[in-house]
């Protein structure tokens, strides 16, 4: 309960002034008026006016009363003003407040960039990086485009009838667009195939590989784009195969004469 003595020299007697609000700013409560008058030879009188303090409002709790402009406002402690520096001494940061003696760093203006270290070779150029494949240039993009097994068999392929990339974009059972146009494809092996089919592909998955053969499917591996090399390489490339070639071929020469 609060307590609230009221005098008789009270400057507003039909008003009472409450210190706790649920709004910001000062509430007033409303009760009847009082007159009171003092007799001779009587001591003075003081009257206490008890009213009940108002429920403490949980955080969870709607506020109650309605809502005006003036008590609209953000949750206490919701809200920090931003420390204001460089105002002077009695800011309260000090003489330079935190900013140092002298220097780019301690005047006005943009100051430096991030990663700058006042002209030699900075950090994220003196640590080495991998090039290529490694340093992740093409990490992530698809190498070939992929079909299963079970999209062939739906496709409605006849015996003998071969498949090829052409063969499947023709059909509608892939569309390939913008880098994907250039990809071989891949044959995986999700699902079941039961036509005998000609199937020209770069690459097979294993499970894939192995339910054409049970199948009795002719599988053909395309080859892939040859890479370009200088042709002095190239030239070496081929002396290197020759030599290899010829070298096979007579040790299977001797061992078919040693059998």
């Amino acid at each position: 309960m609060t307590s609230l003595v009221s005098s008789f020299t009270h400057p507003s007697p039909g008003k009472l002034f409450c210190s706790s609000s649920y709004f910001k700013g000062t509430s007033i409560a409303s009760f009847p008026p009082l007159v009171l008058r003092r007799r001779k030879n009587q001591p003075t009188i003081s009257i206490v006016c008890r009213i009940s303090s108002p429920p403490v409002a949980n955080e969870t709790s709607p506020p109650v009363g309605r809502f005006r402009l003036d008590n609209l406002g953000p949750q206490p402690g919701s809200r920090k003003r931003q420390k204001r520096k460089g105002r002077g001494i009695a800011a309260g940061q000090g003489n330079s407040c935190g900013f140092g003696m002298r220097g780019q760093k301690s005047r006005s203006g943009p100051g430096v960039r991030p990663g700058f270290e006042g002209g030699q070779m900075p950090l994220y150029r003196r640590i080495p990086k991998l090039r290529g494949i490694a340093g992740g240039m093409h990490a992530g993009k698809p190498k070939y485009v992929p079909v299963n097994l079970k999209d062939i068999e739906a496709a409605g392929f006849k015996e003998g009838d071969e498949v090829s990339l052409e063969s499947l974009k023709a059909r509608g059972l892939i569309n390939p667009s913008g880098r994907e146009r250039r990809l071989p494809l891949k044959i995986l092996g999700d699902g079941e195939l039961s036509t005998k089919l000609h199937v020209k592909a770069r690459t097979f998955s294993t499970s894939a590989k192995e339910k054409l053969e049970a199948a009795g499917c002719t599988l053909t591996v395309l080859p892939g784009r040859k890479k370009w090399v200088k042709p002095s390489v190239a030239k070496n490339l081929a002396r290197a195969e020759e030599y290899f070639a010829k070298k096979k071929a007579a040790s299977a020469e001797a061992d078919s004469s040693s059998a």
